[in-house]
C-alpha cells in the first residue's frame, strides 16, 4: 500500500486552522540520494510546466539554435509584460512563424498587475500573450528546421514530441507512466517527483555546451525571461547564484541547487496558495539561508485591511 499525501500547509486565521493542504515531497542531498520523503513522491504527477526545461533541451537536440534571452523564453511561463511579448514575436519573424502558427490556447498575461493594464488598454485574449507561447514558437521553430509537419506538433507521436519524451525519461532516471494534454495543448508527461527532482538536478551538474547545461545556463542567466519580476522563479534564481527553480500548474514545483541539491513538490489539490509557504520551509531544510527565501514563504491571510493570519508549512 502506497504512502498517502500528508499536511504540508496550513491555513490559519486568527489563530484557528481553518484549512489544510496535503500533498507530497522530496529532498535530494547534493550526492542524489533521499534525504526526505512526505507522503508520496514515488508516485506519478503531471509536473506541468515544470517540464519545460526538458521541452527546451528537446528543441536544441532538435538542431534549434537558441541561446539567452530566447532560450530561457522557450522554458519559460512568462508572466506577459511587455519584453516578454515582444520577444515571443520577434521569435516568430525570426522563424519565419506567425502569431495564428501557434496551437497554443489565447489568454490574458499571467502576472495579474500585467492583466489588469492589459484589459485597460482594451486588448484581448491573445496567443502570444498566453504564458507557455515562448515554447510553442520554439516548438514550431524546430519543426520547421526539420521539415516536420507543424500542424500535428502537439501530437504525442510526432517526432519532436517523442524526442522530448526521451529526454525526461533521461533526466528523470524513470519511464514516462502517462501522457495527457497540459492547458496551453502540449502532451504532457508524468513522471514522479523524485524523478522530477533528479531531473532538475541533471540539468544544474549537466557538461557544459549540451542540451540540459545549455538550457539551465540560460535559464539562469535570464531569470526574468522563465517567469517575471514578479515571480518567486525568477527572484530565486537571480538572488541565490546557481538555482535552477521551475513552478508548474496545480501547485507543483521544483528546484535545483548549484551543487545537486534539489528538491520537488506537488500540493494535492493544485492550492497555488500554500506553494510559497511549502517552497520555503523545503529551501530552509535544504539549507538555503537567503533574505529571498523568507520572501517567498511569506502568504498573510487579511481580515479587512489588516493581516489576521497566514499560511504557513507544516513540517
Amino acid at each position: 500500500m502506497r504512502p498517502r499525501p500528508r499536511i504540508l500547509a496550513e491555513v490559519v486565521r486568527s489563530g484557528f486552522a481553518e484549512g489544510r493542504h496535503r500533498g507530497s515531497l522530496v529532498l535530494l542531498g547534493a550526492d542524489g540520494r533521499v534525504e526526505l520523503e512526505l507522503g508520496d513522491p514515488g508516485a506519478p504527477v503531471f509536473p506541468r510546466s515544470s517540464n519545460k526545461p526538458m521541452q527546451a533541451a528537446a528543441v536544441l537536440r532538435a538542431g534549434l539554435d537558441l541561446s539567452d534571452e530566447r532560450l530561457a523564453l522557450a522554458a519559460a511561463s512568462h508572466s506577459g509584460e511587455g519584453f516578454h511579448l515582444a520577444l515571443v514575436r520577434t521569435m516568430l519573424t525570426e522563424h519565419g512563424l506567425t502569431a495564428e502558427d501557434l496551437r497554443n490556447p489565447p489568454d490574458l498575461p499571467l502576472d495579474p498587475v500585467e492583466a489588469e493594464a492589459y484589459l485597460a488598454a482594451g486588448q484581448v485574449r491573445d496567443r502570444v500573450t498566453m504564458n507557455c507561447s515562448g515554447k510553442h514558437t520554439a516548438m514550431l521553430a524546430a519543426c520547421a528546421l526539420n521539415d516536420w509537419p507543424a500542424d500535428s506538433y502537439l501530437d504525442p507521436v510526432h517526432p519532436l514530441q517523442k524526442l522530448v519524451r526521451m529526454v525526461i525519461e533521461e533526466a528523470a532516471g524513470e519511464r514516462v507512466s502517462a501522457v495527457g494534454t497540459d492547458g496551453c495543448g502540449a502532451p504532457l508527461m508524468a513522471i514522479g517527483l523524485t524523478g522530477l527532482a533528479r531531473a532538475f538536478r541533471h540539468f544544474v551538474l549537466a557538461e557544459p555546451g549540451t542540451a540540459e547545461g545549455r538550457v539551465a545556463d540560460a535559464m539562469r542567466a535570464h531569470p526574468e525571461y522563465v517567469a517575471g519580476t514578479r515571480r518567486s522563479d525568477t527572484w530565486l534564481m537571480r538572488e541565490v547564484p546557481g538555482t535552477l527553480s521551475k513552478m508548474g500548474a496545480e501547485a507543483v514545483q521544483a528546484v535545483a541547487l548549484a551543487d545537486g541539491r534539489a528538491l520537488a513538490f506537488k500540493i494535492e489539490d493544485g492550492g497555488s496558495r500554500a506553494l510559497g509557504p511549502v517552497l520555503a520551509r523545503a529551501l530552509q531544510l535544504l539549507g538555503v539561508e537567503a533574505e529571498v527565501v523568507g520572501r517567498i514563504g511569506r502568504a498573510p491571510l487579511l481580515g479587512g485591511d489588516a493581516e489576521v493570519g497566514a499560511v504557513r508549512a507544516t513540517f
